[in-house]
């Protein structure tokens, strides 16, 4: 036995090899209950928009993470009965024996590459509209959540839970568990955090019972007790039980005996659980966007936890950096490192870490369109990493490449994120790559952008690819480089990616809510001229029906220049799809820190160089602002004139270009999200080595042999 111990100590002493010193304390082994994670790397909980729908799918992108290096990985919430129903929002179910095996699919994955799986039972009380199963939503005393928002709003209002109900919930919890050990997981979660069913008898806000589950501390966490109780009497020694808590609003609650409700919480169950899992309320809070929240942002909230309690302790942070890890690690603070974000734009993080690699992580910008995927109802998606969500549907890995039998010659024109994904992606399968960027630098939107208030963290799109393309010897970079049709016709390239962007215009908006004409006059100015430095004056107008981000960090940059802003949008939110990026509460805070004047609902119909005349979008109520410019955040049109010159000169039958493969890619194809273009910059050099019109592969669900009862009782 000493032999055989002595000989695994020596190939993780290899494996560690090349590893940085200070960071092999992240390849501890670490044991949680009955059961040991191979690293200190934890993929922890988060949505992926893969439901029972899309079981390979989802397979394949928590695998990848497991093939990665991720010691734990483990799902989104999983429903443990109808009564929590999240519809129209994708969740994942353990409901009957074909979840089981659709869930088997991901254990399976998981297991191939040493890896624990971890699931997330889930009972979202009060918060779920249960707008598919209608059943009425249960809550400890019947308050429901009112939310502001239209995606979240519902009709349907809570039922107060009897007793007959808490034992009902008890044994939903108990079946699911049993369910969740036949699908192979290795840790099995209670939730009790983010508004969910456990948080909210934990909550005197939520919770105005009499009886023995209300009241005192010690009654509000009975109900979280019994459930960790059924789970570990279910799982006995085959799973770990883990729960998952939101600390924040506990810790800023006064306690006779303890230092805060949130000490007191995890002192009454410290022994009970095997890990503790610890996290935000809100989700703002909880998944920051780096804008507004800094890596490691959670510590000063949940760095008693492990103070407490001598059980294993995990938490989260956007943490990318491998010596910021480290410090959590060694000062007390966590005994695992969560990622959720980190894991989407890097699978293979800890595998770069062990590789002593750390300068080849792709690491999040938390700028949370993954987030936006969830809130959307679609598969994950993701800046950084445009594989995510494609592992199974497109068979794209983030770290292996095909190679191309010939190793022919591919132009990429214009050096924004599109073209430098394009051009990477093409010389890491094998081609030569030849980049040509009209600019002094690299990085096109992305390094304008990342000039503006909190976005500097996006600049990593651009630095990432530029310093990966550096590595490889098949590729020659060009900036200062303007490019036309006839210079690009005597490089006799094979395949041309044409990713010369996108370009903002001043195009009004008509209450058909689609643009409307320019607005031509002096001193109207678009983000283009913003990043120019073109737009002065001392009251601003910002017009924005863009909607997202940019128009509200505009209105931010000329506030702290000094300006006195208003920003006008017609949409019922300043920056209002940045709800779907957690970013909204804190968009309006920032602005209300520049004074700048906010009107929703409201469009611009004229200016005429002194006075902009705006008016209500729905009652026409006329209104007026004495303004010296106005900036137009709304339409982008793509920049084609190249390609359509290209177009031409291959068509015109001179041979130039006669057999050249000429492709739109990111903006220029399609104006949208910075994650937009990275995934069409990748999918073009993809599809150098494949059909492009072969768009994805379609996911099924298992179902069952016959039809059976959506939900039985055990």
């Amino acid at each position: 036995m000493a032999q055989h111990e002595h000989e695994i100590e020596g190939a993780a002493e290899r494996r560690l090899a090349d590893c940085h010193p200070h960071h092999r304390i992240l390849f501890d082994p670490v044991p949680i209950g009955p059961v040991v994670a191979p690293n200190r790397f934890y993929q922890v909980p988060h949505a992926s928009g893969m439901t029972e729908s899309n079981p390979r799918v989802r397979a394949a992108f928590r695998g990848t993470k497991a093939e990665g290096g991720w010691g734990v990985v483990s799902t989104g919430a999983v429903s443990i009965h109808p009564s929590s129903d999240d519809s129209p929002l994708p969740y994942a179910r353990l409901w009957n024996e074909a979840d089981i095996a659709s869930h088997a699919l991901t254990t399976a994955a998981v297991h191939k590459h040493g890896s624990l799986a971890a699931v997330e039972l889930w009972h979202g009380g009060a918060v779920v509209m249960n707008r598919t199963s209608r059943l009425p939503p249960l809550s400890p005393s019947g308050v429901p959540w009112a939310a502001t928002h239209i995606g979240f709003m519902g009709q349907q209002r809570p039922k107060p839970m009897d007793g007959r109900d808490i034992d009902a919930v008890l044994q939903w919890q108990r079946a699911a568990t049993r369910r969740a050990l036949d699908a192979g997981f290795d840790i099995i979660y209670v939730y009790a955090g983010m508004g969910y069913l456990g948080y909210e008898f934990l909550l005197p806000e939520y919770n105005w019972r009499t009886d023995g589950y209300g009241g005192s501390l010690e009654n509000r966490t009975r109900f979280v007790r019994e459930m960790l109780e059924v789970t570990r009497d279910e799982a006995g020694s085959k799973a770990a039980v883990a729960l998952r808590i939101s600390l924040e609003e506990l810790r800023a609650k006064a306690s006779d005996h303890y230092e805060s409700e949130a000490h007191g919480v995890v002192s009454l169950l410290s022994d009970i659980p095997d890990l503790w899992d610890v996290k935000m309320d809100s989700s703002p809070n909880d998944c920051g966007a780096s804008r507004f929240r800094p890596e490691g942002a959670h510590e000063p909230i949940i760095d008693f936890v492990r103070k407490v309690t001598d059980r294993t302790v995990v938490g989260v942070g956007r943490f990318t950096s491998p010596d910021t890890m480290v410090s959590q690690i060694k000062r007390g603070v966590l005994d695992l490192i969560g990622g959720a974000r980190a894991s989407i734009a890097d699978p293979f993080l800890p595998e770069k870490i062990r590789r002593g690699e750390s300068d080849a992580i792709r690491e999040c910008i938390g700028c949370n369109i993954c987030i936006a995927s969830w809130h959307d109802g679609v598969p994950v998606r993701c800046t950084q990493n445009a594989t995510a969500g494609e592992e199974w549907r497109r068979d794209w890995h983030p770290e292996r490449f095909q190679k191309t039998p010939q190793p022919e010659h591919v132009l990429v024109v214009g050096g924004g994120p599109a073209g430098l994904e394009a051009a990477l992606v093409a010389a890491r399968q094998g081609y030569q790559v030849t980049m040509a960027e009209q600019r002094s630098d690299w990085g096109g939107r992305v390094l304008q952008e990342s000039q503006l208030p909190g976005l500097a963290v996006w600049r990593r799109v651009r630095d990432y690819r530029v310093w990966a393309l550096s590595q490889l010897g098949n590729v020659a970079m060009y900036t200062d480089s303007p490019m036309e049709a006839a210079d690009i016709a005597g490089l006799k390239a094979d395949h041309i990616a044409v990713a010369t962007g996108a370009r903002w215009t001043t195009h009004l908006y008509s209450p058909l809510e689609i643009p409307s004409s320019p607005l031509s006059a002096a001193r109207v100015f678009t983000p283009d001229d913003v990043f120019a430095d073109r737009v002065a004056g001392d009251r601003i107008l910002v017009f924005d029906y863009d909607n997202y981000y940019l128009g509200g960090v505009i209105a931010e940059t000329l506030g702290r220049q000094g300006a006195q802003v208003v920003y006008a949008t017609p949409a019922g939110h300043a920056s209002a799809w940045t709800f779907m990026t957690n970013e909204l509460p804190y968009v309006y805070k920032a602005l209300g820190e520049q004074g700048v004047e906010i009107l929703t609902t409201t469009n611009l119909d004229h200016f005429d160089g002194t006075r902009a005349q705006m008016r209500n979008l729905f009652n026409d109520e006329v209104l007026e602002r004495q303004v010296d410019a106005v900036v137009i955040v709304g339409l982008r049109l793509p920049n084609t004139t190249l390609y359509e010159s290209l177009q031409a000169l291959q068509a015109s039958g001179d041979g130039t270009l006669a057999s050249a493969h000429i492709a739109l890619v990111g903006d220029a194809l399609a104006p949208g999200a910075i994650a937009h273009a990275v995934h069409s910059g990748h999918g073009f050099a993809r599809g150098l080595l494949c059909d492009p019109t072969d768009l994805y592969r379609r996911d099924e669900p298992i179902g069952l042999p016959t039809p059976q009862p959506v939900f039985t009782e055990q």
